[in-house]
């Protein structure tokens, strides 16, 4: 994470804002009192939210642990040829 002050961060707002949104790297903005921020793009913010839901919910990991097991061990569903042709589009 790039780290700039809040007056370079006030002069160079629009190139920030657009680095931001382009490279998907949040930007810490420090402030003199201390109480730097950080400004990150609406769709990380989105996309960091969804992962937070997904890590705080013990029923979704379970699941996915499950998953894991049974793909690493083979011994999940396996799809016949046509529901994998229909998956895939073919």
């Amino acid at each position: 994470m790039d780290t700039i002050s809040v007056n370079q961060f006030r002069d160079k707002l629009k190139n920030c804002v657009e680095q931001v949104i382009s490279e998907h790297i949040p930007i810490r903005v420090t402030r003199r009192n201390g109480k730097d921020f950080v400004v990150i793009s609406a769709e990380d913010w989105e996309r960091e939210q969804e992962t937070l839901f997904v890590l705080q919910n013990s029923s979704l990991m379970e699941q996915i642990a499950e998953s894991a097991r049974t793909h690493t061990s083979l011994t999940g569903y396996t799809p016949t040829d046509e529901e994998t042709h229909e998956i895939v589009g073919v």
